[in-house]
């Protein structure tokens, strides 16, 4: 089986932007899947979040697009809009030395009518949720006739989600002789189906949880009678993050510990279901650009969730399922860097904690905590500061322009100095250190980005 990147029958364009990414070996379902793939031979691949499965189709997938015709070609289901936003960065980040890709995100939360423009001028890919591309297939503004390629990410999640009749009109209305790949973290007798319906003779790949598991170190800690929000102030000070995610089981339990936490100097922001759709996306991006460091989320957050560099999950709560347990610590660890997590628990946790040990394959090492005065103290702050430009994807701005216009003459800031930039369809996040960001925003605003002046400010 491959096992190193460089040995993949891959583009050099793919090749070369897979080296500047620093990928060099293979996650296992990168290993099983791409050769298959780029064969021509349909998948069903079994995997859970965190195992590298957006570049084991994202790669094949642009292998096969043809640039020079603006035609729809590839499609990518997903069950939310923040994971298509997730795997459009990631397909948009692997193919940009594409000239010309187009990848365009059809999902709810964001007006219908630009996403049908969009269409219309013609795009490359689409990455959809099924409720949103329906919308626009009854409109007759989604042509499917020349898609060669499908990908149904976290196809049971869809399923659980009610989108089963969406899926199958979808998949009915693309050509018989497209190339299907099915992710799904379980395979009910429902994704047994689709998968009978429409795939030719998939080949099944399967990475088992204990391996996805395997190089994350997980850690129980006995709180005995403490309070939870102490308890959390401690042992974010006993283990050194850049970023850490806080899992709940309660909203109110999110609210309460985001307060607290902000309380005692923490860098924090909050993440459940009551957060309207721009609120999150906000939230997100401060996160992913390292102006804050620790989010605080209900299991809303627990798929889609796109943050390379993110070293410690804590579970506040256990979830009730040992499969939730595993999508939410397979945030750490991701393709094969070391992870952190770590679970408060108390003598009523016991008989949990053996079944989530029993389902991962994994013993969890316990440690009593620490008295609190004994901590090292968790008042840092970010050191990022994440700005809002005007200007995205529709103005033309690329990343290079914003940086150029830092960086360049009128700007003169270090290169070190600007972090993560993010185009969207309508404004662009970008990330810049924290002792320049006013002198950044004043630089921005005063001068140009593409020859054209854009609004610039703070995220809050």
């Amino acid at each position: 089986m491959t096992t190193d990147f460089a040995s993949l029958p891959l583009s050099p364009a793919l090749l070369e932007v897979v080296r500047e990414l620093g990928y060099e070996s293979l996650t296992e379902i990168q290993a099983k899947c791409i050769p298959l793939l780029l064969e021509g031979k349909d998948v069903i691949g079994q995997s859970r979040t965190g195992s590298g499965k957006t570049a084991a189709f994202g790669l094949p997938l642009l292998e096969r697009l043809t640039l020079a015709d603006r035609t729809l070609s590839a499609l990518v289901l997903c069950p939310t809009r923040e994971l298509c936003d997730q795997v459009a960065r990631v397909l948009r980040t692997l193919g940009r030395r594409h000239a010309g890709l187009q990848v365009l995100v059809v999902a709810g939360g964001k007006p219908l009518a630009p996403q049908r423009d969009a269409l219309a001028r013609g795009v490359h890919v689409v990455v959809a949720t099924p409720g949103r591309l329906m919308d626009l297939m009854d409109r007759g503004a989604a042509p499917l006739g020349n898609v060669s390629t499908v990908v149904l990410d976290e196809a049971d999640r869809m399923l659980e989600m009610g989108f089963h009749e969406d899926m199958t009109k979808i998949l009915a209305a693309t050509p018989p002789s497209r190339q299907t790949a099915l992710f799904s973290a379980t395979l009910p007798a429902a994704i047994e189906s689709l998968s009978r319906t429409f795939q030719r003779d998939p080949v099944r790949v399967t990475v088992e949880e204990q391996a996805l598991v395997h190089d994350i170190e997980q850690l129980a800690y006995d709180i005995g009678d403490a309070e939870r929000g102490d308890a959390l102030l401690t042992v974010l000070g006993l283990h050194p993050h850049a970023s850490a995610l806080v899992f709940c089981n309660l909203k109110a339990t999110v609210d309460a510990l985001t307060t607290q936490l902000a309380r005692a100097g923490v860098s924090v922001a909050k993440l459940h279901g009551d957060l309207e759709q721009k609120d999150r996306d906000r939230v997100m991006a401060k996160l992913r650009n390292q102006s804050v460091r620790v989010l605080v989320a209900t299991d809303v957050a627990a798929r889609g969730i796109d943050v390379q560099a993110l070293d410690l999950v804590v579970n506040v709560d256990l979830p009730a399922q040992a499969e939730i347990y595993v999508h939410r610590i397979g945030r750490t660890g991701r393709a094969g860097e070391r992870g952190l997590a770590v679970s408060l628990t108390t003598t009523r946790d016991r008989r949990r904690l053996s079944e989530l040990e029993q389902h991962t394959g994994h013993t969890l090492t316990r440690r009593k905590l620490p008295v609190t005065s004994a901590a090292p103290s968790v008042a840092r702050d970010a050191a990022m500061v994440t700005l809002f430009v005007s200007g995205g994807r529709k103005d033309k701005v690329r990343p290079g322009d914003i940086l150029g216009a830092l960086t360049g003459e009128a700007g003169g800031f270090a290169g070190s100095d600007i972090g993560k930039i993010e185009i969207h369809e309508t404004f662009t996040y970008v990330a810049v250190a924290k002792d320049i960001a006013h002198a950044a925003v004043k630089s921005l605003t005063e001068g140009r980005i593409k020859g054209r002046r854009f609004k610039v400010g703070f995220v809050e």
